[in-house]
């Protein structure tokens, strides 16, 4: 049985499934975000139309290896997909169903910001098939937004959260990021409740974290702008966990919050470690311990599909500690958490004692205060499991 929100409830989030997803990265936005790092360009709307048609030959070049796979998650990301407008998506898609085996009731994602969208696009969208829609939001303070360097305000938002509505989409996701220059605890709760207020059915919430060779990261070298401060930080993730647990939101992974049955089937794939095929320049793929990347310039993207290549810019295979490794990180950060055999029983009841750990059934599982700190648990139990008997 599959719930509306794409997880199978019959499995719950530790089912079985041979399953892959699919990731198709769109890298153009209106204007790059001074803190973004992402494979994302301002000023390249001229080569939407070339690049659609190259993530559809890419597709087709990928469809022998993957025949045996079947995709129960399609993820458009970026950059900003919409900029390719509903009828350009809906072709894409239609495409990527044709080559691949794409199951019949797969949630499929695209991301947008909120100036890109109206009621008439969603619709197309809808009637193509896509199932999820997760928008950029990012705060509703336009202090904050200003911070950020996004060019929408609060109340496009919110007009474009009721487009999605209005266009039948049931299943959306609002992004959220805390901690920028200027923000207080007080503005981050009013962030929250209002997007609580609006009632998605799921929220993603991310600490600003800054990278050094984006605009913000040269400003924060610079002394021109604060860093973000992990005190405060801290306290707003406390009061994501409070506010969002407060109004029914289950904290499924380290940084996101969904209704029951609405988890991201798509992100739990990652999670999980399943196989997942990227399309698109820069675009990550994994399958078989070995995980590759595409190109990630869009003109040497375009450049190797356009030549029938396959666009892969380079390649790595894990080894059986890197793939422990992997499994450790990932599994932490969500509610399934890890077996109770896989950790070090020592570090794992000092956690416990530290209120970091709980135990459920036979896996551990970080509390709400531990997720802040995941990645420090993590290596805790690596260099236990490590470190000479």
């Amino acid at each position: 049985m599959t719930t509306s929100g794409g997880v199978d409830a019959g499995a719950g989030l530790g089912g079985p499934s041979a399953c892959s997803g699919l990731y198709v990265h769109v890298p153009f936005c209106l204007t790059r975000c001074g803190y973004c790092d992402f494979n994302a360009y301002s000023g390249l709307g001229h080569l939407a139309a070339r690049y659609a048609e190259a993530l559809k030959r890419e597709a087709s070049l990928w469809a022998p290896e993957w025949s045996a796979h079947r995709f129960d998650s399609v993820f458009f990301g970026g950059g900003t997909p919409t900029t390719l407008g509903g009828d350009g998506l809906a072709e894409l898609l239609r495409h990527f169903r044709g080559v691949f085996e794409v199951a019949p009731n797969a949630e499929v994602t695209t991301e947008a910001n909120p100036d890109t969208v109206d009621e008439l696009l969603l619709e197309r969208l809808l009637a193509a098939g896509f199932t999820r829609l997760s928008m950029g939001v990012q705060s509703f303070d336009p202090r904050v937004l200003v911070a950020l360097e996004r060019v929408h305000g609060p109340a496009s938002a919110r007009r474009a959260y009721a487009s999605a509505r209005a266009a039948g989409f049931r299943d959306v996701n609002l992004d959220l990021i805390y901690g920028a220059n200027g923000e207080t605890l007080a503005s981050w709760r009013r962030t929250l409740d209002q997007a609580v207020e609006l009632g998605p059915e799921h929220l993603s919430c991310y600490a600003l974290t800054i990278e050094p060779a984006t605009p913000l990261g040269w400003k924060v070298n610079a002394g021109i702008v604060p860093p973000p401060d992990p005190d405060l930080q801290a306290g707003m993730y406390d009061a994501a966990c409070e506010v969002l647990a407060a109004n029914g939101y289950l904290h499924y992974e380290v940084s996101n919050w969904s209704r029951p049955g609405f988890e991201c089937r798509h992100n739990l794939g990652y999670w999980r470690r399943r196989p997942y095929l990227g399309v698109g320049a820069g675009a990550h793929s994994y399958r078989d311990v070995r995980r590759w990347w595409n190109l990630r310039p869009p003109a040497a993207y375009l450049g190797a599909v356009e030549r029938g290549e396959a666009p892969v810019g380079g390649e790595e295979l894990l080894t059986v500690d890197e793939e422990r490794l992997e499994t450790t990180f990932l599994g932490l950060r969500t509610t399934e958490g890890l077996p109770a055999a896989a950790v070090d029983p020592a570090a794992a009841s000092r956690f416990v004692e530290e209120g970091l750990l709980a135990r459920r059934n036979d896996h551990v599982v970080l509390t709400d205060r531990g997720m802040f700190l995941a990645n420090d648990v993590a290596l805790a139990f690596v260099d236990a499991s490590a470190a000479p008997a």
